[in-house]
């Protein structure tokens, strides 16, 4: 629990969580700008990514992943299902599960996609030094770590209770 005598009473633009989600709100109406021409989503792209980077993966990976519920996962997979971008595949070892397969159709996207995606990075990291970037990834990798730890530790208290 924060003590209310520390808390971050400075002006919005000057707020860690508010710069944050600031910039990355921003972030992501480039990269939606980009994509909108190929009739992809957000929620779209990011589940392609993760099957360029490991096809056939189930539903509860794919989740997991991305950090999101299941059934959000499934309503985008069965939207890039419709369109031709992926297939379900019942599991071989275990008829109860489904994984989500990159048709070619799907994978013959990932170079424009990633592309926008590096784009938008270039643009936003535009006249920054590398060492700087770097820095803010490694930073914003451990924050990453402390608000995954605890979002786990309150699943847990919850699930005590």
């Amino acid at each position: 629990m924060v003590d209310t005598d520390e808390l971050d009473l400075r002006p919005a633009e000057q707020s860690f969580g508010y710069l944050l989600r600031d910039t990355s709100r921003f972030a992501l109406r480039l990269l939606q700008a980009k994509i909108e021409a190929h009739g992809i989503t957000l929620s779209q792209n990011f589940v392609l990514r993760e099957l360029w980077e490991d096809d056939d993966l189930t539903m509860r990976e794919l989740a997991l992943r991305l950090h999101v519920l299941d059934p959000s996962v499934a309503a985008t997979v069965d939207s890039l299902v419709a369109r031709g971008l992926v297939v379900r595949v019942r599991s071989d070892a275990d008829r109860r599960r489904v994984h989500a397969r990159l048709t070619a159709k799907g994978k013959a996207l990932r170079t424009t996609l990633l592309r926008y995606a590096a784009e938008v990075n270039a643009a936003a990291l535009a006249g920054i030094p590398q060492d700087d970037v770097a820095r803010v990834k490694a930073i914003l990798l451990k924050v990453k770590r402390n608000l995954v730890g605890l979002q786990f530790a309150d699943d847990i208290d919850g699930a005590s209770a």
